[in-house]
């Protein structure tokens, strides 16, 4: 884990941050839009990279999209981070072309 992903915030903290409703980001939690990490005892714990993705949710809603076309945006987004993190792959999902 690197710092931006480590949990650190509690729910208000990262309500308080992104400007949000505490039950909002029980919402986006419950629709897959993010996954903060948990305590032991099962509080939430939101990273920097949570509050980030908070605050581009946040933003599509002002835009005014949906929960499910923003998840369709966000993953998108991933997609796109990962194939340019990763420029010889051309998919997570596609499998490795076969050698000769």
């Amino acid at each position: 884990m690197t710092s931006s992903d480590k949990g650190v915030y509690a729910i208000s903290v990262a309500a308080a941050m992104v400007s949000m409703e505490i039950q909002n980001l029980r919402v986006y939690e419950r629709r897959g839009l993010l996954t903060p990490d948990r305590t032991a005892g099962g509080s939430r714990l939101y990273s920097a990279d949570d509050v980030a993705r908070l605050g581009r949710i946040r933003d599509l809603l002002a835009e005014g999209l949906n929960l499910v076309g923003i998840a369709r945006v966000l993953a998108l987004e991933d997609e796109v981070a990962w194939l340019r993190a990763h420029p010889n792959r051309r998919s997570r999902s596609a499998p490795e072309p076969e050698a000769d």
